[in-house]
């Protein structure tokens, strides 16, 4: 897995101040998205055991909130794989932080029979407090949003959705 960017101090993507991951990789190809140069996976850098020891120290700050995953499409398949041991270890040895995804996968897509639908999913999505679904689309386009781009998408409580078995918004 290769990644874009890391911002250390993200307030944008997700509640407070936060450590914002943009992987590589996405077949997507949304009209209008923001960071298309990441739709290629061999853009960036290579993830490796280094760079998740540097985020875990630049999440490791008391005014750090959390981890936004974002792409790039963090729930490609090949993303899934090097990201489910990162968002492990952040849990494990932060707890206190929060982890939010976007993807332009929907919460049906990722939890049903499509092609982001793997051995890693489901991990990796019940380690998540927030995922931010669906791809962008422009013609829905509203900058008065809070955390999304489009109207279509939504911000989805992961363990209150896990819980209930159906979609739960989040509230803030």
């Amino acid at each position: 897995m290769n990644y874009g960017a890391i911002k250390s101090c993200d307030v944008a993507n997700g509640p407070g101040v936060r450590v914002t991951l943009f992987v590589s990789g996405c077949r997507h190809h949304c009209l209008g998205c923001f960071q298309s140069q990441t739709w290629d996976f061999s853009y960036g850098t290579p993830f490796t055991e280094q760079t998740q020891e540097m985020l875990l120290d630049l999440l490791d700050k008391p005014y750090i909130h959390g981890l936004t995953l974002l792409g790039g499409e963090p729930f490609e398949p090949e993303n899934q794989a090097g990201l489910l041991p990162l968002v492990q270890r952040v849990r494990q040895h932060l707890p206190g932080k929060t982890i939010w995804a976007f993807s332009g996968f929907t919460w049906e897509q990722l939890t049903g029979e499509s092609r982001a639908s793997g051995p890693n999913t489901l991990p990796l999505l019940s380690l998540l407090d927030v995922l931010v679904d669906g791809p962008f689309i422009q013609e829905k386009k509203n900058l008065s949003l809070r955390f999304r781009g489009s109207e279509n998408q939504r911000l989805i409580d992961v363990p209150a959705t896990l819980a209930a078995g159906q979609v739960v918004l989040w509230e803030s």
